[in-house]
């Protein structure tokens, strides 16, 4: 389990490395696995051209493992803003379990879809990693107390990839960074407000999954 999380987290940041996620025109119109590019307003996405995805109506949701970006851990290693590495796996363990939480809550409760820890022919398995996180308050998730003046807590990138559970076959890939919507003052930050950012952040993402997947199957009229 542990190297599969690695090799997910190893193919995701080769596939972004070099690439500005913002800048569509610069991405390959059919990924080396043939899927397409679907320009939209933010996420990168990419599908499997004549995919039909109404048949869906179960999800599995694998664990999602978390990776720091290069920068950032390297620079909290050592020096005044040192962050242990258990501290560390806290913070990556809290967001891999508030990733699920969310996106069950979002899928199951508030979309209707069923959640399933088997496949089947009417089953997709979401294959999600969070990656280049980056913490402005590396206080640990948890409902602690130690304050930190910071304009922002920080941000992340999410990585989704979309399998038919029965042929295994990828049928999209989606990728989009989230920023802190900073205020742009110096204001006071905690790990509670850290907690609270990520949760929107992750909140959005799952909303607009909701919403395509609602579009996709004819639960919610196509825009």
């Amino acid at each position: 389990m542990k190297r599969q999380r690695s090799l997910i987290l190893i193919t995701a940041a080769c596939l972004l490395s070099g690439t500005a996620i913002g800048k569509q025109d610069e991405l390959p119109a059919v990924s080396h696995d043939g899927l397409e590019l679907r320009k939209g307003k933010a996420a990168v996405v990419y599908v499997r051209p004549g995919v039909d995805f109404s048949g869906y109506r179960r999800f599995a949701i694998l664990e999602c493992p978390v990776a720091f970006s290069k920068d950032w851990e390297r620079e909290r290693k050592s020096g005044a803003a040192r962050v242990s590495q258990k501290d560390m796996d806290e913070m990556k363990a809290d967001l891999s379990a508030e990733f699920l939480k969310i996106f069950t809550d979002e899928l199951q409760n508030k979309g209707g879809y069923q959640i399933v820890t088997a496949g089947a022919e009417d089953v997709l398995i979401l294959r999600p990693a969070i990656i280049d996180l980056e913490v402005s308050v590396p206080d640990s998730m948890s409902a602690g107390r130690s304050y930190t003046l910071s304009e922002s807590a920080g941000g992340m990138t999410l990585y989704l990839e979309i399998f038919d559970s029965v042929t295994g076959q990828i049928l999209a890939r989606a990728i989009d960074r989230q920023e802190d919507r900073g205020t742009g003052r110096i204001q006071w930050q905690n790990s509670v407000t850290n907690k609270a950012e990520a949760d929107r952040i992750l909140r959005r993402w799952a909303a607009a999954l909701r919403a395509r997947l609602d579009e996709v199957s004819g639960k919610a009229p196509a825009k």
